[in-house]
């Protein structure tokens, strides 16, 4: 009986995860005389572990830490990592399903959900998923360079991106230096003159979906005052917050510390505007000034509380604005896509239209839950793919098809990057920041990822 041959597009936790359940039904498997299975991750960048290398901020190392997990899964014989190569302009979706019982899409959520609203294309208007991927080094947006050397920054959005953003907006540079924040994005924080963040937030905050943990990390950051106006919590009462939800209470109790705290001159501030929502961004050749809008909170029909503009308006003076309003799947050439959702249509993680072809992840359910939540999701999708293969009619395919199959992404793709590749990769990242205390220091040119993997 020949293994399963399955390929994953995407190398972040969702397709880790994936990988991982694939290869522990093999165990189960061939115990019982039943299929192996063989795994091939394909990743457009030379690099694996998407948002946990690219999108986890820099000073939370804790979360980082699950890269230990996909190691784990990386060292087993039957699991292969091909970087570098990208479905849709390497390969074809249309190929890989010839070549592969099964294909698993992880592609994520690549893209950010606009504001529409006039002077968003303004330079030093962002989106975070930019920002981020600028200060934790991701290839794509090494030369973004963004503006933080003046006096206020507005990040919108009430959600734990925005605050990772506005945290590393105000934190100490001093203090980053131990992390492996990208170089690029250290140098520009320390010749910053970011000295306010203002967090908006189009609903109160009950409504908010910030952690508390987040919530209340940023108070305790050092030179940094978190300012909360009272009036924003005066009419929010304990029944409310008990029946908001345990995270909510637990959020409003931090909220009242902060808007009882004494507030110190010179101190970096982080300011939360609740009920306030940007009509527009305005400047001459960049961002200048962010008109912002008043809010009241109404119940729609469905009884959901709901921003209601009440048409006050106020202009503030600003030169960063970052939209955090939440991240956006991309189409994958030769796939049915939900432009609305931004998501690939599926039935139990099989994609519609489609008998070999699944997804994981953010793509298949959108931007939501945490690194933890892909685990049941990609199992769920694992599930119905061996479902479907179990008793399947499989091409016959000779006893160095595995090979065949390394031999046909290269002939794609000649600077392929393999598991080996990367290990002198991840070797030299971590050997480069060892003398500095820093966990590593990250490469954010692909040229140069090559050239090191490839020596």
């Amino acid at each position: 009986m020949r293994p399963y041959y399955v390929a994953i597009v995407g190398a972040g936790p969702s397709g880790y995860f994936a990988a991982a359940s694939l290869l522990k039904f093999a165990d189960t498997s061939v115990a019982a005389g039943g299929p192996d299975v063989h795994v091939d991750m394909l990743e457009m960048l030379p690099t694996p572990w998407g948002l946990v290398r690219s999108g986890v901020a820099p000073d939370h190392p804790k979360i980082k830490s699950i890269s230990k997990t996909f190691e784990k899964t990386s060292n087993d014989s039957r699991f292969r990592f091909f970087g570098n190569i990208t479905v849709g302009k390497d390969v074809h979706a249309a190929e890989l399903t010839e070549r592969y019982d099964a294909v698993v899409y992880a592609v994520g959520a690549q893209s950010d959900r606009a504001l529409r609203i006039p002077g968003e294309e303004l330079p030093g208007s962002v989106a975070a998923v930019d920002f981020v991927g600028w200060y934790n080094a991701h290839p794509h947006f090494e030369e973004m360079a963004p503006d933080i050397t003046s006096g206020r920054a507005v990040v919108v959005g009430n959600g734990n991106v925005a605050i990772d953003v506005a945290r590393i907006l105000v934190t100490d540079p001093d203090v980053l230096a131990n992390t492996d924040i990208a170089d690029h994005a250290l140098q520009s924080l320390h010749d910053r003159g970011v000295q306010e963040v203002v967090i908006l937030g189009r609903r109160g905050p009950l409504q908010s979906a910030i952690t508390t943990l987040e919530l209340r990390e940023i108070g305790e950051l050092e030179g940094v005052d978190v300012v909360v106006d009272p009036a924003d919590l005066a009419t929010i009462t304990d029944e409310d917050a008990e029946a908001a939800g345990k995270i909510a209470k637990a959020n409003i109790k931090v909220l009242r510390d902060y808007a009882e705290r004494d507030h110190t001159d010179g101190h970096r501030r982080i300011v939360f505007r609740f009920q306030s929502s940007p009509i527009e961004i305005h400047g001459s050749d960049r961002v200048e000034e962010i008109v912002l809008g008043r809010n009241e909170l109404v119940s729609d029909e469905s009884g959901r509380v709901v921003a209601k503009d009440t048409g006050e308006r106020e202009a503030l003076p600003v030169q960063l604005v970052v939209r955090a309003v939440g991240y956006k799947g991309v189409p994958v050439p030769g796939l049915p896509f939900d432009e609305g959702a931004g998501t690939i249509p599926h039935e139990g993680g099989r994609i519609a239209g489609s008998s070999r072809e699944y997804v994981v992840g953010w793509i298949k359910r959108g931007p939501s839950g945490i690194i933890g939540t892909n685990k049941k999701d990609s199992q769920d999708t694992v599930d119905t793919l061996l479902a479907d293969l179990d008793g399947a009619q499989l091409a016959e395919v000779g006893p160095d098809y595995a090979d065949e199959l390394v031999r046909w992404l290269v002939d794609r793709q000649p600077l392929l990057v393999t598991d080996d590749h990367w290990q002198i990769i991840d070797a030299h990242e971590r050997g480069a920041g060892e003398p500095h205390g820093r966990p590593r220091v990250k490469i954010a040119n692909v040229a140069e990822l090559l050239r090191i993997g490839h020596t």
